[in-house]
């Protein structure tokens, strides 16, 4: 799994354009999927061949001049817990502040390395004296930046480099690995404890890396399963902006580490703006994944036609995971629990399946001849050659003369006839269109 680097600081430090300037073009999304709430809070990026996640606390400022000192210490908070290495932003210019020393205070009771990033320093030697002030603050390591003019910023990423290699990473329990994520109250927790039952065999309870992670490995039908709960996300905060902020974090984390993840959303509620950001990391991540609507005894008139008419909204509501298979269980009662455990299993034999190549051309040229690519001005579009390059998730590239032309809902169409003749139910597929000279 890759380190997590989070940048935490007062406001108006500069944190999110440090943000922007180090994960540079890559804010920017290629391939933009309908219906996708995308989060621009985390993007992974590498220095020296090293890669990392990179996270902003920046854009969860509360807009208004009365900006409680609570809720800076719970983002402080939330970022010490998660991530690997912190990247603690200060005003050079507007030198030493008050709320620079209890983000201090706080950093310092925790074990978790710290690079203190003095902002807003163009020029060293005429700023030196601004910068001295902060070696006050007892961080070993101090680098002056300009996060606005790229100034030093190597420097600072040799650091953070250095501090990420040293990070030791725990070892992995054997089994499947299923991510139970979904905002709070959803019935993670009650899940994990139906599947990990008296009928269950418990082999371990593990304390994962952080302090409320816990990784449950169960054992059912012969096979086992290392069930990742994302549990204590409602304790941590009533602030809204930190608890978004703290699910959000949890949520790459948990997710990043998963074979499949079963998505929890609460039935007597429904879909929320926060279930669609967790669903969207999901997707960005290329996961597998189960949509799991929990609370279905508590849902009252329920008729033979209810959960076809909830299927058909959420795959309204949510376009991008229309391959994602959708269960409707109680995990109060346990109603339809351990079929989630079968379906994870056969979904990640999707997600690893491979198709020969004689087999995938077949199937490209019939559903070629069945709809042409589109042409433009003049230029005809055709497809040469396909080829599967990748499992985990399922990657095929086809070579084509002018693969710019190729439009979104092209893509889409030959997607759908690669699942409708393949399968690969609950599980993304990528479709990349080349140059046939490219190698």
């Amino acid at each position: 799994m890759k380190p997590i680097v989070a940048i935490v600081g007062r406001p108006n430090v500069g944190k999110s354009t440090l943000f922007n300037k180090l994960v540079g073009d890559r804010v920017a999304i290629v391939d933009d999927q309908p219906g996708v709430t995308r989060d621009r809070l985390y993007r992974e990026t590498e220095w020296n061949g090293k890669e990392f996640v990179l996270v902003d606390t920046g854009g969860l400022e509360p807009r208004n001049n009365d900006f409680m000192m609570s809720k800076i210490k719970q983002q402080a908070e939330v970022a010490m817990n998660e991530a690997d290495v912190i990247l603690f932003v200060v005003d050079g210019k507007g030198g030493l502040n008050p709320l620079d020393e209890e983000i201090a205070y706080l950093l310092r009771k925790k074990n978790k390395p710290v690079v203190l990033c003095v902002n807003k320093i163009d020029n060293f030697l005429a700023q030196q004296d601004d910068v001295y002030d902060f070696w006050g603050l007892g961080f070993e390591h101090l680098v002056a930046i300009s996060g606005e003019h790229k100034v030093n910023l190597g420097d600072m990423l040799d650091v953070v480099v250095d501090l990420v290699e040293k990070v030791e990473t725990p070892e992995e329990e054997e089994g499947l690995k299923v991510a139970i994520i979904g905002r709070p109250n959803a019935g993670k927790s009650s899940l994990v404890n139906r599947l990990s039952g008296e009928e269950r065999t418990i082999v371990s309870n593990i304390a994962g890396t952080t302090r409320d992670a816990i990784d449950t490995v169960i054992e059912f039908d012969g096979n086992k399963y290392v069930l990742i709960d994302t549990a204590g996300i409602r304790r941590k905060s009533k602030v809204e902006e930190s608890l978004e902020y703290y699910s959000v974090l949890r949520a790459i984390k948990t997710i990043k580490r998963a074979d499949v993840c079963l998505w929890m959303i609460d039935g007597s509620e429904g879909l929320t703006e926060q279930d669609k950001r967790i669903a969207g990391i999901a997707f960005e991540e290329k996961k597998p994944i189960i949509i799991v609507i929990n609370k279905w005894d508590a849902i009252p008139d329920k008729d033979g036609k209810t959960m076809k008419k909830m299927r058909e909204e959420l795959y309204a509501e949510l376009p991008f995971l229309s391959y994602a298979p959708i269960e409707f269980v109680s995990a109060l009662t346990g109603q339809r629990t351990t079929k989630l455990l079968e379906q994870a299993e056969m979904i990640f034999a999707e997600y690893n399946k491979r198709i020969s190549t004689g087999l995938l051309n077949t199937v490209i040229k019939e559903a070629v001849i069945m709809n042409p690519a589109p042409t433009r001005k003049g230029r005809v579009v055709k497809i040469n050659y396909a080829t599967q390059i990748a499992t985990a998730p399922p990657r095929f590239v086809l070579f084509c003369n002018y693969p710019e032309l190729i439009h979104f809902s092209y893509s889409r169409y030959i997607e759908n006839k690669l699942r409708e003749a393949f399968g690969f139910d609950g599980s993304p597929v990528d479709v990349i269109f080349q140059k046939k000279n490219n190698e």
